[in-house]
């Protein structure tokens, strides 16, 4: 198994000249090359995995120094068992400790092809749980392995923490939502379609972040839209960037500015 330097997605050897997932207009290929990465070699450079905790029940996961696009990853705990989103493309025993005292592990899953990171290595760590991958990015997946399970739509986890596809900045990009997060207010756990700015005020709505790409305003508002129906009021973005209160009109409001924007209301301004 390889990992991408650029992404940290694993990929199964021999890996193709260039990541595709780098190599698609959503990111890039870096200007000296693709390179790629080992867990030994990452661990023998000293690599670490570091946990934080957010909230009561939700804890934070982070590489230093970073690996690839270096995302947090959240697990999620209920009483049934947790959540690993948006895993890291990187993984250590210490970290494997770590989570498996939060209880049971029941899925894996991605907000987007971007943090699929080294997925599979997670569950085989973690006792082969299964790997969630929207059905509508299976042409992503660098790694293939029984622990995958393709779904689409919505998909339950556990009481009150469920996986909800919005499309957007890929077809199969997804938000979780955790109604007892937030003190029982919810929370959404999203990537790069709902995307926190930092203003900590609004939010973005995006094809391609690092090449400038928006999604059209039509696009945010149907997320915007489907998203309207849960409850929450915070919302955790892939690197930790938080909405902390009032998240659910903050979307709303920000589809709506995105739109008028993307229909040129705004152009006076310019």
């Amino acid at each position: 198994m390889l990992i991408c330097a650029t992404c940290a997605v694993e990929r199964d050897e021999p890996p193709p000249g260039v990541c595709p997932i780098c190599a698609d207009e959503r990111q890039y290929v870096p200007e000296d090359g693709q390179t790629w990465l080992t867990l030994d070699g990452l661990a023998q450079e000293g690599q670490q995995t570091v946990l934080k905790e957010n909230e009561p029940g939700l804890v934070g996961i982070t590489t230093e120094p970073k690996v690839g696009i270096g995302q947090t990853a959240q697990l999620v705990a209920t009483s049934e068992g947790s959540l690993l989103w948006d895993p890291v493309g990187y993984v250590d025993d210490s970290a494997v400790k770590a989570v498996l005292a939060r209880g049971p592990v029941l899925a894996i899953a991605a907000s987007h092809p971007h943090m699929f990171g080294v997925q599979v290595e997670w569950s085989h760590r973690l006792g082969g749980v299964p790997v969630l991958v929207a059905d509508a990015d299976r042409q992503w997946l660098g790694r293939n392995d029984p622990t995958i399970e393709y779904w689409s739509g919505s998909k339950t986890i556990a009481e009150g923490l469920t996986l909800h596809q919005t499309g957007g900045h890929f077809p199969g990009s997804a938000v979780a939502h955790w109604a007892a997060g937030a003190g029982g207010r919810g929370v959404l756990l999203t990537g790069d379609s709902v995307f926190p700015n930092p203003d900590r005020r609004t939010i973005s709505f995006m094809r391609s972040y690092p090449n400038r790409l928006p999604l059209s305003g039509a696009v945010a508002l149907r997320i915007a839209a489907q998203l309207g129906g849960l409850t929450f009021d915070r919302i955790y973005g892939n690197f930790n960037n938080v909405i902390g209160s009032g998240a659910k009109a903050v979307l709303q409001d920000s589809a709506r500015r995105h739109a008028g924007w993307a229909r040129g209301d705004f152009d006076h301004l310019t």
